[in-house]
């Protein structure tokens, strides 16, 4: 692996020479390519045009990411940033000059990458969607043989722009970016297949979050009882990161873990409310759900700014569940009912 390894980091110094003017465009991509991004802007905007589809997005960003954190921690990846200091495959000779970025240091494993394979498992349920609308809209063959070439091949380009910044970044290695992207689309196919993710009761995402966090948790015990400590990299990147305010606690697997079983649990509650089921009920017009839209993404960036200490680990984490499940609330029943609230006193005040 040493060889692959120094060919990945012969790439990374080339990237950061070549496109080091590109860097901010670069870091724009690894931020965008985040779950974040998915859960704050994609699926409110998806879940009022087409609730099936942004159903569908949270559980293959939730399911996909989950699979990450555990393929991680088998796998045991290295990361470019602190591999280049800890090996000996160069041994005496100077070690490559890897530049490091604010979101460099992340802190667990490398392998596969979690920003790749977040991107291809949404990017292939958007593109998938929008392939699905065409067909309902019986769509003509010659026009939509040309939108599927150029939806697949503007999915191509992102993912290639996501890899291209992860390794730039030396946060990954090519073949974990590489690994990520095959993964994510797996993932995405297979729970794109899965027909009871639409109708699930409440019940069903309260035990799946449940199976999910203990399986991850039960997991980290047991190797940790027979010697494995599955936070290795960890002190890695306290050690190696060249900045400490770059080590970010909400990189750290558990934290990312229960932001999305928060996500998950609180898209269950939003979608298995009274008020939503009386939303629901409702038929909604296109100038509703185009301000629902906009209130949610609104909404969202202001729960976004809601940041807590990172001095209490319990705490800390403990809190980024609470966030993460606020924040399907306010697209799945907060925004709509507060929408359908103030429209029906507006039919009472004409009324009157």
């Amino acid at each position: 692996m040493d060889l692959v390894h120094s060919w990945g980091v012969e790439l990374a110094v080339h990237l950061q020479n070549k496109y080091s003017g590109y860097q901010d465009w670069l870091s724009l991509a690894s931020t965008v390519a985040d779950l974040h991004t998915t859960f704050f802007v994609f699926f409110p905007v998806w879940f009022h045009l087409r609730r099936d589809t942004g159903l569908r997005l949270i559980w293959v960003a939730v399911l996909g990411d989950w699979l990450n954190l555990v393929l991680k921690w088998v796998l045991f990846g290295e990361r470019p940033y602190w591999w280049v200091h800890e090996t000996r495959f160069y041994g005496a000779g100077p070690v490559p000059a890897l530049q490091q970025f604010p979101i460099t240091c992340e802190t667990g494993p490398g392998s596969p990458s979690g920003h790749a394979m977040a991107a291809a498992g949404v990017w292939y349920v958007m593109v998938t969607a929008l392939l699905s609308i065409a067909t309902e809209k019986q769509c003509p063959p010659l026009l939509y043989r040309f939108l599927q070439g150029a939806l697949w091949m503007l999915m191509m380009l992102v993912e290639v722009v996501v890899c291209m910044s992860r390794v730039f970044m030396a946060a990954h290695f090519p073949h974990q970016v590489i690994a990520g992207v095959i993964t994510g689309v797996l993932v995405a196919e297979v729970v794109s297949k899965q027909r009871w993710i639409y109708s699930a009761s409440m019940k069903r995402y309260f035990y799946t979050t449940l199976f999910l966090t203990s399986f991850a948790v039960g997991f980290y015990l047991l190797l940790k009882a027979v010697g494995v400590d599955l936070l290795w990299t960890m002190e890695k990147a306290q050690r190696w990161c060249v900045r400490p305010e770059w080590v970010h606690l909400d990189t750290t697997p558990f934290a990312s873990l229960l932001r999305n079983m928060g996500t998950l649990f609180g898209l269950g509650l939003g979608l298995h409310s009274h008020f939503h089921m009386e939303t629901q009920r409702q038929k909604a017009s296109t100038s509703f759900k185009l301000g629902c839209i906009a209130l949610s993404v609104f909404g969202l960036q202001l729960l976004d700014r809601w940041t807590f200490p990172h001095e209490n680990l319990m705490l800390f984490y403990l809190l980024s569940f609470v966030k993460s499940a606020v924040a399907p609330l306010i697209p799945t029943t907060l925004v709509p009912c507060a929408l359908h609230w103030i429209c029906i006193g507006k039919q009472k005040d004409k009324k009157l």
